[in-house]
């Protein structure tokens, strides 16, 4: 369909009726190659806003529209607010992809929504505001509430930063194009980049900053395991200070995930295993200089750049990440030799994944010892670690810490 809403409709059905996250979505979706940069947009931008949209749609009907009417709506309502489309092609258009999709029932009422709809006001109970303001779920903005007070809405509302690229070599290339500057040699974060075909020569890689931070704060050794490696970045930047690294991952797909990235950077020091790192594996027992627990977490120290994040993840799923979490601590910290170290690091915000989990993984091992490490990005140092901020350490959320096993 030659329609500006087409495609953004079919990656965003696949997200709220398939459940899918929106980079799959968007990787399985054949979009139209001239507007894929509009459609990406468009599609991360009704995400990023989608309880603020929610709002305008509920305070203007009576009864909520079916989900997949939502999103013409929605898309429509993104462009309008936040694209300044002009609002008789939006609504023409609208209609037209209601009607082209069987939906011609709807598409009345789609037309006089949105000729007719208004903006309401915030809602006067500050963390609902928060929540609507920033498109936050509500327990999501509790949480930042109690833990950061009047931070909460900085972290909630920092904007990703951009591209973050890391550079093997001629980066001179590449910096005539806006960019800033990080505290990490040869990365930088750029606001547009398109890929050519020196990614895959090599000769630089995409990584986020948190990513980055997090391995260089990694002291040099022999060996190393990366717990939870897929895709494989963490464990080719390790690549340079350790003689061999072991990457484990649980699912096969993501397995060569982490072979194909070492491949195409050239790294020949890193074995990638299938294996579930909360299991317990005897030929790995006191066997590494380092082991490396990335784990699995909600994910709230990034939804600037995921933002299906806020849509999917539950309340509920923190208890459930934590006991993951420490078992996957639990059982790495049996494979670390006697002198070496242990780091523990997420992508949250929420201390309960981080500082609380470091605490009592202390309580139950008196054979480690709490080490904070130090990075050049800027944080805050908690009671356990280092918690990074979106607000301050350039668009990032996540926590390391570290014990050293005496």
């Amino acid at each position: 369909m030659n329609n500006p809403f087409c495609d953004p409709y079919l990656i965003l059905n696949k997200v709220y009726i398939g459940g899918k996250f929106l980079k799959q979505a968007i990787a399985e979706t054949p979009v139209e190659p001239f507007n894929k940069a509009r459609t990406v947009k468009i599609c991360y931008g009704v995400l990023e806003k989608d309880i603020y949209l929610d709002w305008i749609i509920s305070s203007n009907t009576e009864k909520p529209p079916k989900t997949s009417v939502k999103i013409i709506l929605k898309t429509a309502l993104y462009m309008l607010e936040f694209m300044q489309k002009h609002n008789y092609m939006v609504v023409d258009e609208a209609v037209t992809l209601a009607k082209k999709l069987g939906k011609s029932g709807a598409a009345g009422f789609i037309n006089a929504f949105l000729r007719s709809y208004k903006v309401p006001p915030l809602p006067e109970n500050p963390t609902q505001r928060l929540s609507v303001e920033s498109s936050a779920p509500l327990w999501l903005v509790k949480k930042l509430k109690r833990s950061y007070k009047e931070e909460a809405k900085d972290i909630l509302c920092a904007p990703s930063q951009g591209i973050c690229v890391q550079f093997e070599r001629n980066a001179e290339r590449y910096l005539n194009i806006l960019h800033a500057d990080t505290p990490f040699e040869n990365v930088y974060i750029f606001n547009n980049f398109v890929r050519d075909e020196n990614f895959f020569a090599g000769d630089y890689t995409f990584r986020s900053i948190g990513s980055t931070a997090v391995c260089s704060a990694i002291s040099a050794g022999e060996t190393l395991l990366d717990a939870c490696a897929a895709p494989g970045g963490k464990s080719v930047f390790l690549s340079k200070k350790f003689k061999q690294i072991t990457a484990c991952e649980l699912h096969p797909h993501r397995v060569e995930l982490i072979k194909a990235y070492a491949s195409r950077m050239g790294v020949e020091n890193v074995t990638a295993v299938q294996a579930d790192s909360g299991i317990f594996n005897p030929a790995y027992e006191n066997a590494f200089d380092a082991v490396l627990c990335d784990v699995p977490c909600s994910g709230t120290g990034v939804i600037n750049e995921n933002p299906d994040i806020k849509l999917f993840r539950k309340e509920e799923d923190i208890a459930a990440l934590q006991q993951i979490q420490l078992k996957i601590l639990e059982n790495c910290s049996r494979y670390v030799k006697k002198g070496g170290t242990l780091y523990y690091s997420t992508c949250s915000v929420l201390p309960e994944e981080n500082d609380t989990a470091a605490c009592a993984f202390l309580k139950l091992h008196p054979e480690y010892a709490l080490f904070i490490p130090v990075s050049p990005l800027k944080n805050r140092q908690t009671n356990y670690g280092l918690q990074f901020l979106p607000h301050i350490s350039m668009g990032a959320g996540f926590y390391l810490t570290s014990f050293k096993k005496l």
